[in-house]
C-alpha cells in the first residue's frame, strides 16, 4: 500500500501526511505507467480532496487499485 499526495510541490511541502509520496497530479496523469503498478494498492490524497478523487477515479477505471484516502 502506498499513499500518494497529488498536490503541487509547494502545497505538499506545507501540508502532507507523514509517509506519503508526492507526485503532482499532472505529472502522475502524464506518466502513471512510470509510477504505478497494477499489482499494488494506492491511496491518493491532497489538501482539498478534489485532485485525489479525480486521480483515483481515472486510475481505477484504467484497472489500478486506486482509492481516495479519507481524512
Amino acid at each position: 500500500m502506498r499513499i500518494i499526495d497529488v498536490s503541487d510541490k509547494n502545497t505538499y511541502n506545507n501540508y502532507h501526511i507523514n509517509g506519503s509520496f508526492n507526485i503532482p497530479y499532472d505529472e502522475l496523469m502524464n506518466n502513471y505507467r512510470k509510477y504505478l503498478n497494477k499489482k499494488e494498492v494506492y491511496y491518493f490524497t491532497c489538501k482539498s480532496g478534489k485532485l485525489s478523487y479525480r486521480a483515483a477515479t481515472i486510475l481505477s477505471s484504467l484497472g489500478y487499485n486506486a482509492y481516495v484516502l479519507k481524512k
